[in-house]
């Protein structure tokens, strides 16, 4: 499978100006995304290696090279002030991509002594459209069997599937986690994370979850915040309105590899929630919009499994079916009361498709290609 993520163009565009950080789950394919930037493997230099440590902590790097990658830097515990002082030095002569975990994205959250020196894009699994510019069921069904990341989409192997999931969950515990001085247990913490993906799709309950592991609802929130930093899952918070009685403190819970969900329907919720948040991500690091993925539930328990705000508003609603049913009568019902949100999607996997209103049926690879065209048009 050839490079066709969408963000090339736009890494291209911003290299020559700022660093570019590079953040996403693990084996999503930061690393192969940015050494094509490169032209001899001599301009990649890894943190784990201790020749090119020495390099770049004693900001040897040659400028001739033009470009350069920095893996892994974020294990350097004053890895911001080193990128300061590399970009500063070089910053006339040497474009510079930094890829890790999704401890890059901290610079988000509060102060930053490398404000106006970086952009971040967050690398996604496979989006639809980046396997099969056509948008075909075909792939569709492919990204729903074997996931987004690149390894097993390409091996198509459900045997070789399992395999690669044993691995990365190992590394992801054992290894990712091991790093971060918080946490402790990490036996408990790889029960949580077999507990999860039977919680995607529901709301999720942190008592529950403590009982299941035998620890404080404070140390479940904690965890649950750790695996959202190193990008293994996420959640998404309520939306409400003024007719509704919405819930406000509930939230539900998705997995980055949505082939780890057994149930049909919940995987394919997982997915197309994962392919919203690379929708919202795409037009906040590439367009600059403000952009949230959440969900709407009213205290007599109807949903709408999602809802994408832009700078702010509402912009449309989405319910998932694996079929092409009758419409929802929840979408109905949340029409008449949330009049801010101006168009609701019922998708699917089935063939039919209509239009009620506001409500319009899709078949989910039609409504994935009215999203592309709206990131491009942008």
């Amino acid at each position: 499978m050839k490079n066709t993520r969408s963000l090339i163009p736009y890494l291209e565009e911003d290299l020559g100006s700022r660093m570019i950080f590079i953040g996403g789950p693990r084996q999503v394919g930061k690393t192969t995304l940015a050494k094509s930037f490169l032209k001899f493997e001599k301009q990649y230099l890894n943190w784990d290696d201790l020749k090119d440590r020495s390099v770049i902590k004693t900001h040897s790097i040659d400028s001739s090279f033009g470009r350069v990658v920095l893996d892994e830097i974020h294990k350097y515990s004053r890895w911001r002030m080193l990128l300061k002082g590399l970009f500063d030095k070089y910053k006339n002569s040497l474009s510079i991509i930094v890829t890790g975990s999704a401890r890059l994205d901290t610079l988000r959250k509060g102060g930053d002594s490398l404000f106006g020196r970086y952009r971040y894009f967050r690398l996604h699994p496979f989006a639809l459209h980046e396997i099969d510019s056509k948008c075909s069921r075909k792939s569709t069904l492919e990204l729903l069997r074997f996931g987004g990341f690149p390894e097993p989409l390409i091996a198509k192997s459900d045997r070789k599937y399992r395999l690669w999931r044993r691995e990365r969950l190992s590394r992801l515990v054992y290894q990712d986690l091991r790093d971060l001085d918080t946490v402790k247990d990490l036996s408990k913490i790889e029960l949580l994370v077999d507990v999860l993906p039977i919680k995607v799709g529901s709301v999720l309950s942190i008592n529950s979850i403590k009982d299941d592991l035998e620890v404080s609802p404070n140390t479940v929130s904690h965890w649950l915040l750790v695996l959202e930093t190193i990008y293994y899952s996420f959640r998404i918070l309520p939306f409400g309105g003024p007719k509704i009685r919405a819930v406000k403190k509930s939230n539900k819970l998705y997995l980055c590899d949505w082939a780890e969900i057994e149930s049909a329907g919940a995987r394919f919720e997982n997915f197309v929630a994962c392919q919203l948040l690379y929708y919202c991500h795409f037009q906040e690091d590439v367009n600059g919009y403000d952009m949230e993925l959440r969900f709407v539930r009213d205290t007599d328990l109807r949903e709408i499994d999602f809802v994408v705000l832009k700078n702010k508003k509402p912009n449309f609603a989405v319910e998932c079916k694996t079929g092409d049913v009758k419409i929802s009568p929840h979408l109905r019902y949340f029409k008449e009361r949330l009049p801010m949100v101006p168009l609701f999607y019922q998708v699917h996997l089935g063939e039919k498709e209509w239009e009620e209103g506001k409500i319009q049926v899709r078949k989910w690879e039609s409504f994935w290609k009215e999203r592309v065209k709206e990131l491009v048009a942008t």
